[in-house]
């Protein structure tokens, strides 16, 4: 019993089913938002995809999905697209939904117009059309819906309905008795009634050539030409008969797609030959396929128990997909002598090329292999166990020392190979008509995943983490006569060499480097680097094919470059197949060429093989799907795109979403827009299918967006134009209204200023008339101050005159006294004469005439002063009033003293006995006093 398990186990890790399908586009639940079962499908004028869903109807652009509940809240069964509406039918309800002008569904019943003919719990699984009628079918009956009119005609079978089909020219249904009926003029026909058919279920009816070709559930495929019902035969009847058919399709090209309940899908020619099934461990999502359709674009829709599945029939791109992990992880692969061979993680597989036969395991190969490599009629595969060539189904092993990553061919030796291995470079030879191992080169013992041969034995290496050296060999390839590590370019993640059309390059996230063969030094490429510097970094594998074309990978493209015809530049091609969906291990990227166009893909699981002629696709169109404006802090409200917008001021927050309805698994579409207004150039390519601006200002916008698929620019430009209004406060009426009003106020402000400044003038004259005024009394006042100092000076002049006089009288007293006296000295009896002058002077020195003079001259200078000090103090007797006239011209008392022939000790108490008669203070000072009176 054991060793029928490890035979079993054997077989299953050494064969795996291996043939390659179209690529499956799957979608979950999760991922389009709805119900998990999907009972029908139909697509519109725009290629947009339609699917009668558990919640309701789902709407899918190829961009984004959405979802309409149904109307009475119950599971959509049917849909159809009829002349721009979309019918469906629900549990008791059907109807049709229009686009909207902002691009919206709306929905409109018809069953309602006939609500008490419906019959209770019925529910309506299929719709067909025929010219100017739409049928609904429930499990009873069948409703026919002229669109003309606004009629209906109803069908009652006794025994009820399985189904109802469309061929060219018919209608048919079938009961559930088993009975054949064609519609014909609004009823019933019986068609057959042939006992197969009553014991089988009929899922679909064809038209051919003949009559009719019959699908049943379990028991294939049969031919009705009039009443002669026989047996068509397929080479897929076993397994549906295993498997209980529930849908099927006539596709376009002839085949015809079945779903099974339990198998799911199952695709064979005219002939009845199976060309593919697709069930859930290859590919599938679920293996329920409940409906089958076939958009304009030759994809088939399978809507399944659990989700949504897109397989792209007609796609340059076919994978394989291992779902079992026996293959793994695809390193490398080669096309030799008719068989494809796959190198993987797992050891070297072979089958014949462009065969349904399984994946076979080639003996003692278990383990990674890194590289195939196919030289003078020889497969060489470089394995983690060393160097084995391959035989049909065999595999020697000729160097077990280390794994072995490359092979390169030594230039003008033919019968010489070098292979980079884990601890250096060594040689093998062709002896006596076989590859043998020769030596290790010496000298140099790391490892050598990446390396390249120039000129006079020189190697090139690119070591990962130590970057990349320059070795200089000996003639014999025996040992490394001098080695070199370039500081420029550095080391880096996922980096590589390569030789393309004679020159060595090196790639990793910094660019693409040439060797400059004059200096020996790299050099950076720009238009190759231009790969990393317009997307992301993720890889610097490079390979070169058999055709000349070097490849390279960043995060969303696959690009490859090619020699012109006529010159020496490269020509750029870009294919937007991003990492995600290759799912390519990074750093272990493999392209190998199998045809002119074809190249194969190694994959995680598996690997793809593209046609790269049939990249282009011309026949797509760019849409707008939908414009929606917000106010901020507003939810979005979805804006007419069939006509132009004017939006509000405050209403400019505005969003784009546009498309290409296209459903291709590996070739993603790109976008490109402008907004005239706003940019002046267009943006960057991008997968990304919405864009928003935000607080637009008032103006005029036009939206462009165009797009971009595989390597061909579509031909149309999606456009739409809008405004964004000006506030009420910013129209022209307004502006007109503002216009006048500051003419209004400009003209106000003038005449207040006018008249502000005549009333300052007028305020100004009148201040400085009263300044002039001012300045004249200042004036009148300087002249008096100047008069009245003249007048001082005078009085001053005058006391001095007085004072002056006053001495001079008094001098002349002196002098007159003096002479009197020396005459008295003489004897009494001189002459008379002498006696005669006594008496002369006597006569002139007289006291009350010198102060009589005084008076009147004082009394002249300082008017009225005698009086007022006598009515102020009436006790001063004629002597003090005399004293207070020499004190007012500020006479000292030594001067006094002479005046009035007394001594300054007389004078002194005489002032004493005046302040007493004064009554004056201690502190004040007597001549103080009478200056001021």
């Amino acid at each position: 019993m054991k060793t029928i398990t490890y035979v079993l186990l054997f077989l299953v890790s050494s064969f795996v089913f291996a043939q390659e399908l179209p690529p499956i586009v799957k979608y979950a639940p999760n991922h389009y938002g709805a119900g998990n079962q999907n009972w029908m499908i139909a697509q519109d004028q725009n290629h947009y995809l339609f699917f009668a869903n558990n919640e309701g109807l789902l709407e899918y652009n190829g961009s984004n999905w959405k979802l309409y509940p149904s109307p009475n809240e119950t599971i959509i069964r049917s849909v159809k697209v009829i002349e721009g509406k979309i019918y469906t039918g629900s549990y008791m309800e059907f109807g049709y939904w229009t686009r909207k002008s902002d691009g919206q569904l709306n929905y409109t019943s018809l069953s309602q117009t006939i609500k008490n003919k419906i019959l209770d719990d019925e529910q309506f699984w299929n719709i067909l059309n025929f010219d100017q009628w739409v049928v609904f079918q429930s499990l009873n009956r069948i409703y026919i819906y002229d669109t003309k009119a606004g009629s209906f005609k109803i069908i009652a079978p006794v025994t009820g309905i399985n189904k109802s089909f469309r061929t060219n020219n018919s209608i048919y249904f079938q009961t559930i008795a088993g009975e054949l009926f064609e519609i014909e003029r609004g009823k019933g026909r019986l068609v057959s009634d042939n006992p197969i058919l009553k014991n089988n279920r009929i899922i679909n009816i064809f038209s051919i050539n003949e009559g009719l070709l019959i699908q049943t559930q379990l028991n294939g495929f049969y031919t009705l030409i009039g009443s002669d019902l026989s047996k068509f035969s397929t080479e897929a009847d076993s397994q549906l008969l295993a498997s209980s058919v529930y849908s099927s399709q006539l596709l376009s090209d002839g085949n015809f797609a079945i779903g099974t309940v339990s198998n799911g899908v199952f695709i064979i020619d005219s002939s009845g030959k199976m060309k593919y099934h697709i069930s859930q461990n290859r590919g599938l999502s679920n293996n329920t396929a409940l409906c089958l359709f076939e958009d304009v674009d030759k994809n088939l829709w399978v809507g399944l128990d659990n989700g949504i599945n897109c397989i792209n029939l007609r796609s340059p791109i076919h994978n394989f997909v291992d779902n079992t992990g026996v293959l793994g992880t695809v390193y490398s692969s080669k096309l030799h002598k008719g068989s494809l061979y796959i190198g993987t993680n797992q050891g070297l597989f072979y089958k014949k090329y462009q065969s349904n036969e399984v994946f076979k395991l080639i003996a003692g190969t278990k383990g990674q292999v890194w590289s195939l490599f196919e030289y003078d009629g020889t497969l060489f595969c470089g394995h983690d166990s060393g160097t084995f060539i391959i035989g049909e189904g065999t595999a020697k092993n000729i160097f077990p020392y280390s794994g072995t990553w490359k092979f390169e061919t030594m230039p003008h030796k033919k019968e010489v190979l070098l292979q980079g291995n884990y601890y250096g470079i060594s040689v093998l030879v062709k002896f006596n008509n076989e590859w043998v191992f020769r030596n290790k080169i010496s000298g140099f013992d790391y490892s050598s995943k990446y390396f390249e041969i120039g000129n006079n034995n020189e190697i090139y290496v690119s070591h990962e983490y130590k970057g990349v050296f320059r070795l200089q060999l000996d003639s014999k390839l025996l040992k490394v006569n001098s080695f070199k590590s370039y500081e420029s370019p550095k080391k880096g993640k996922n980096a590589s060499l390569v030789k393309f059309n004679n020159k060595i390059y090196y790639a990793y996230k910094k660019g693409v480097f040439k060797l400059n063969d004059k200096t020996k030094q790299f050099e950076k490429d720009t238009l190759l680097s231009s790969v990393f510097e317009k997307d992301e970094y993720t890889s610097g594998k490079l390979i070169v094919d058999n055709s000349t074309k070097i490849w390279l990978f960043s995060k969303n493209y696959i690009h490859y470059f090619s020699l012109s015809k006529l010159s020496n530049e490269l020509k750029q091609n870009v294919i937007s197949i991003p990492a995600s969906l290759t799912n390519s291990m990074l750093g272990y990227e493999n392209i190998s060429q199998l045809s002119n166009s074809d190249y194969l893909i190694g994959t995680t699981d598996g690997y793809y093989i593209m046609n790269i002629n049939d990249l282009s696709f011309k026949s797509h169109t760019v849409l707008m799907a939908n414009i929606a404006t917000n106010k901020l802090n507003e939810t979005s409200v979805s804006q007419s795109i069939k006509e132009n917008g004017s939006f509000n001021y405050d209403d400019n927050n505005i969003s784009f979403s546009y498309t290409v309805p296209e459903y291709n698994k590996y070739i993603n579409v790109e976008y490109q827009y402008l907004l005239e207004g706003f940019q002046e150039e267009w943006s960057e390519w991008s997968a990304k299918s919405t864009v928003s601006f935000k607080n637009l200002a008032p103006g005029e916008y036009t939206f462009k967006v165009k797009a971009k698929f595989a390597n061909s620019t579509l031909d149309n430009t999606a456009i739409y134009s809008f405004i964004i209004l000006k506030p009420w406060y910013s129209t022209n009426i307004a502006v007109f209204i503002y216009l006048i009003f500051i003419l209004v106020v400009v003209y106000r402000i003038n005449k207040s200023y006018k008249n502000y400044y005549h009333k300052q003038k007028e305020k100004l004259i009148e201040e400085n008339n009263l300044l002039l005024e001012i300045k004249e009394l200042e004036n009148e006042q300087q002249l008096m101050r100047i008069r009245n100092e003249q007048l001082s000076q005078d009085v001053d002049s005058k006391s001095r005159e007085l004072a002056v006089s006053t001495m001079s009288l008094n001098s002349k007293n002196e002098l007159l006294a003096y002479i009197k006296e020396d005459l008295k000295k003489n004897d009494e009896n001189e002459s008379r004469s002498i006696k005669s002058v006594i008496s002369t002077i006597n006569k002139n020195i007289s006291k009350d005439d010198t102060w009589n003079v005084f008076k009147e001259a004082f009394d002249s200078a300082d008017k009225d002063f005698l009086k007022k000090i006598k009515l102020t103090h009436p006790s001063l007797t004629p002597n003090d009033l005399r004293l207070c006239a020499y004190l007012r011209l500020n006479l000292s008392s030594k001067e006094v003293a002479p005046l009035l022939n007394i001594s300054v000790r007389s004078v002194e108490i005489k002032r004493y006995r005046l302040r007493k008669k004064m009554e004056l203070s201690h502190e004040q000072g007597l001549v103080e006093y009478i200056l001021t009176i």
